[in-house]
């Protein structure tokens, strides 16, 4: 895959931040706050990269739109309720970012979390300085939808098809395969592989730090 590719979309939680247990826990913590029920894990990481709102018309459908707005700000403010740092980022993940950029690729963050948790949570864990741009749910559409690819593709003036997505969870892949990217998926976080290869990627990689010596081979 040498010289394939100049930009790097990655997702944040579950592909570069080891962050799936703990939203599942704050999915769970919100769920009992407001008496609905509570999601089995599974259930929890497969909204995992939809935006807060997709999010909970998912997991609670028969909420009232009041109790949904709730369930949204009992989750963030039980998920923020932990400082984030460098080692909320999966091992090897800050050395493989510096390497990409050191080595020409221009990197970027899609995700489904809103656009001032990425910053706080980038700026936290160090990686901020790595990246040129990011889309958040609350800036565009949400996953699966593929106008977040688009968005940065055009801002940074690079095609799909020296393009290149990472993640973790079958809302990254979809994304990836509506707007006609290559893709690899990951499977340190919210899906497994055979999950992940529904939506075709290249192939998936147990950990998002096995990317960068997949890249250099010719």
């Amino acid at each position: 895959m040498k010289n394939r590719f100049d930009l790097i979309i990655f997702d944040w939680d579950g592909t570069l931040a080891d962050s799936v247990d703990w939203i599942v826990a704050s999915l769970q913590y919100a769920a009992r706050q407001q008496n609905q029920p509570v999601p089995e894990p599974q259930a929890a990481k497969n909204i995992i990269g939809l935006s807060i709102e997709k999010a909970t018309q998912t997991l609670f459908p028969d909420a009232d739109q009041q109790t949904r707005h709730k369930l949204a700000s009992d989750y963030s403010a039980h998920f923020f309720s932990r400082q984030p740092g460098p080692a909320d980022l999966f091992p090897g993940v800050h050395g493989l970012l510096q390497s990409l950029k050191d080595n020409g690729y221009r990197l970027a963050v899609a995700t489904g979390k809103k656009a001032s948790g990425l910053q706080q949570i980038m700026t936290a864990t160090g990686v901020d300085d790595l990246f040129c741009t990011t889309r958040s749910a609350d800036q565009t559409a949400s996953k699966p939808h593929p106008l977040m690819l688009e968005e940065i593709m055009t801002e940074l003036n690079i095609s799909k098809q020296r393009t290149l997505v990472v993640g973790d969870s079958i809302h990254d892949l979809q994304m990836a395969l509506n707007a006609g990217v290559a893709a690899i998926g990951v499977t340190c976080g919210a899906h497994s592989a055979s999950e992940l290869q529904a939506f075709k990627p290249l192939l998936c990689l147990q950990q998002t730090s096995d990317l960068f010596s997949l890249l250099q081979r010719t």
